[in-house]
């Protein structure tokens, strides 16, 4: 797996009350070959809050959205981070582009105040 990768991440090991549910990776490469948790940014269908800095809107017009892998208008949450265990990946659908992990890196910076 490597940073930009849409992933279908098993939550209920974290909470009974999850289920699978898409994420972004975001922890750096050389992170993700060497140790066995990453950092992923959860990713959710409600967009009524897709106009905040910390979030990233990826809908039906965006030029990734047909190799993200996902099959509605969704938003990468970037005040919603967790580490997860590299196995509970089920499985990779889609990854983002370089141009537009630069993007989702602004909304990671305005979630954890970096300048």
């Amino acid at each position: 797996m490597k940073r930009g990768d849409v992933l279908i991440v098993d939550f209920s090991v974290y909470s009974p009350r999850e289920k699978l549910r898409p994420a972004l990776g975001v922890q750096n490469d050389r992170d993700n070959a060497r140790m066995k948790n990453t950092i992923v940014a959860l990713i959710t269908g409600n967009v009524s809050r897709a106009s905040e800095p910390t979030q990233f809107l990826l809908d039906h017009n965006h030029p990734d959205y047909p190799r993200s892998g996902l099959h509605k208008d969704s938003v990468v949450n970037c005040s919603n981070l967790i580490t997860i265990r590299q196995q509970d990946v089920l499985r990779i659908i889609g990854e983002l582009s370089p141009a537009t992990m630069k993007k989702v890196d602004a909304c990671l910076k305005a979630a954890l105040s970096l300048r």
